[in-house]
Order: structure tokens, then C-alpha cells, then sequence
């Protein structure tokens, strides 16, 4: 089937359109996911010390910043993209294309980012850190040198989930017109009726998450058993 697909492709010129939308693909996946990361993972981190087990206990704080994150997660992918419309021309001064498409799938991974990482610092024993403030370390010191380090394979294992969910928005995105897979899947697999366009599409999304998901688990398990 997919050498059908691919000759079917060259016979109607359309393998550069397809490097070319997966190529805005895997840059709305890259620098989505380092902004959710670079703002989610503080997040996150500022949940667990202010959390009901923080070193810096605040449940007002706690309260209002899982109720922001739990909102954040719990509005669907297209209507977020919809709604902050104003908010992407603000930033990009467009709505439309790949540049568009990476303000919410940043801001629609973040909380997903906040919570991974709060989960994850969680599951680092209280002793370790009691330990570490009777020795006299700051709460810099133990984010840098207890909670992270001790918890990075879970981290990088979600990172590489983060990555997953963000291709399958990205095509979502592509959907109403933000380029990349989907975009191209949209309007020559579906509204040109191209089965052989659409097929490639759905393979190449198949081979980037399994990709994504093979590389996170390869590096999460160096640093687990290190």
C-alpha cells in the first residue's frame, strides 16, 4: 500500500508538498514544546512548593495556580485555537499558518507540561528533602540538586508524551488552516479527494510519534539507571 501511495505521490508531484508540511510540522511540534517547557516546567515546580507537601506552603497560591492550570487543561484543543484568535495576531499578527498554530500549542501544552512536572517531583521521597534542609540547603538548592535530577527520567519520559499530543494537535491545527500534515491532509486527501496524499499523511504522523516515543524512552532510560 505504501509503495502504491508513494508512486501514486511522484506521479502527481506531490512529495515536495509533503517534506514540506512535514517540515512545519516537526517546527510547530520543536518550538512549541520548548516554550511549554521553558514556562511549564517552573509551573510546575511552583505547584510542588506551594503544594500541601512544599517547602514553601501557600494554599492560596496553590488554589488559584490549579485552578488556572486544571482550566488550561480542560479546554479542547480547537476551541483554545478559536478563542485566542486575538491573542495570535497580537503576538504573530496572523491567525493563519505554521507561525500562528505554535501560539496555542504552546499554550495548550503548558498545563499539560505543569502537571507532568508537579507529578513527577512528587514521587521524590520527603526524606531526601528533610535531609537536605537539615543540612542548611535553599529551596534553589533543592530544586537544582535534589527534585530535579531525581525525577529528570520521568521528566524527559513526559516531555516526550507532551511531544506526541502536540503532533496530534498540530494536525488538528493544519485543520483550520494552520499549516503542516493536517493542513495538507485537509485539503488534497479530503476536499481533492487523494487517498494516496492521505495515506502518506497518516503514515508520516505515525512514523513522527513513533519516533518521538522511542527516542524519549531511549534517553529516559539512561538517566533512570544512572
Amino acid at each position: 500500500m505504501l509503495s502504491l501511495a508513494l508512486s501514486s505521490l511522484a506521479s502527481h508531484n506531490m512529495l515536495r508538498p509533503v517534506a514540506v508540511a512535514t517540515g512545519e510540522t516537526i517546527a510547530m511540534v520543536l518550538v512549541s514544546l520548548v516554550f511549554a517547557e521553558l514556562i511549564g516546567t517552573p509551573l510546575g515546580i511552583l505547584l510542588v512548593l506551594t503544594g500541601p507537601r512544599g517547602m514553601a506552603r501557600n494554599d492560596g497560591v496553590y488554589s488559584v495556580l490549579s485552578t488556572v492550570v486544571n482550566i488550561g487543561r480542560s479546554i479542547p484543543f480547537v476551541i483554545l485555537m478559536v478563542a485566542i484568535v486575538p491573542f495570535t495576531r497580537l503576538i504573530t499578527g496572523t491567525s493563519v499558518g505554521t507561525v500562528a498554530a505554535m501560539v496555542p500549542l504552546t499554550i495548550s501544552a503548558i498545563p499539560f507540561v505543569a502537571r507532568i512536572t508537579e507529578s513527577a517531583m512528587l514521587t521524590v521521597e520527603p526524606g531526601v528533602i528533610d535531609a537536605c534542609i537539615s543540612m542548611g540547603a535553599s529551596r534553589y538548592q533543592i530544586v537544582k540538586y535534589v527534585l530535579v535530577p531525581e525525577c529528570l527520567a520521568s521528566l524527559i519520559s513526559g516531555a516526550s508524551i507532551t511531544a506526541v499530543n502536540l503532533v496530534g494537535y498540530s494536525a488538528m491545527a493544519g485543520a483550520i488552516g494552520g499549516g503542516g500534515l493536517g493542513n495538507l491532509a485537509i485539503r488534497y486527501g479530503y476536499q481533492r479527494w487523494e487517498p494516496a496524499i492521505m495515506a502518506m499523511c497518516v503514515v508520516v504522523l505515525i512514523c513522527l510519534v513513533q519516533g518521538i516515543q522511542y527516542i524519549g524512552d531511549k534517553i529516559a532510560r539512561r538517566y533512570l539507571w544512572k
